[in-house]
């Protein structure tokens, strides 16, 4: 990542074979997300699902802390006129299905560290694997600056952790540390700081070395069963499995496990 960016905060992209890592750059300010991170953003998660030689991407960010959320004076401008700061037609980094924006279709890794407040912690919950430092600190304070959680927070601490414990913090304000976040599935690994990047590109590279296709679709089902329920997500199994079978991937990973050799796959 550069490290003098623009004032008003960037999106720095970097390609690591068929991984895209998108680094939060705004450190003095504490990754605080202005307007203009907020379209970068979308442009990078655009990117990824438009690029077929990309497969995952990994969140990052810059300095000691993911970001303290959202820039309050630049952002609350666009809250009073009912706007949002990513344009139509791109993918949505918040995953949340509203009109006019695409949702992504590849995995995304977060890696987060220090403080990961308010839209912090809602990126992270719209990816699909979290590995945090022993060194976060979380928090989904909107209540305490007179507003509400509004990029899927209310949605999705209640689904991973139940009511009860989502209303415990969305309530109350309070600070919580990665333990805390582990044991209500807010995050999938807690790890020590220093091989926190380390981390998320291992799991990154390990799911960009598997059938491309498959992958899309496996994270799909999932995420159906989680928004419209087992039933609905278990209608696409046959023709799913149908159209998976008949690719050249699955070809190739016949042939591999035969020849006893890492398959090699195209997403085709």
């Amino acid at each position: 990542m550069q490290t003098t960016p623009h004032p008003e905060g960037q999106i720095d992209c970097t390609v690591h074979g068929a991984v895209l890592q998108i680094g939060i750059n705004r450190p003095a300010k504490r990754n605080g997300f202005t307007p203009k991170m907020f379209r970068e953003l979308g442009e990078a998660y655009t990117r990824l699902d438009d690029d077929p030689a990309l497969r995952v991407g990994v969140l990052c960010a810059a300095g000691d802390h993911f970001t303290a959320g959202l820039d309050l004076p630049t952002i609350a401008p666009l809250m009073q006129r009912g706007e949002k700061a990513v344009p139509l037609g791109l993918v949505d980094p918040l995953n949340l299905g509203m009109d006019g924006y695409r949702r992504r279709t590849k995995p995304m890794v977060v890696a987060v560290q220090g403080i990961t407040y308010t839209l912090g912690i809602e990126l992270m919950l719209a990816a699909d694997i979290v590995v945090a430092a022993d060194d976060c600190r979380f928090s989904q304070l909107e209540v305490q600056r007179g507003i509400m959680a509004t990029g899927g927070a209310t949605l999705r601490m209640a689904e991973r952790a139940g009511s009860g414990n989502a209303l415990l913090h969305l309530l109350t304000a309070d600070v919580f540390d990665s333990a805390e976040a582990l044991r209500l599935n807010f995050v999938q690994k807690v790890v020590p700081a220093a091989g926190l990047l380390d981390e998320a590109m291992r799991i990154a590279e390990l799911i960009a070395a598997q059938a491309p296709l498959a992958v899309v679709a496996t994270r799909q089902n999932v995420l159906k069963a989680v928004e419209h329920g087992p039933v609905v997500a278990m209608q696409d199994f046959l023709p799913v499995q149908q159209r998976l079978s008949r690719s050249q991937d699955a070809a190739e990973g016949v042939r591999s496990f035969v020849e006893k050799r890492a398959a090699r796959f195209t997403g085709q």
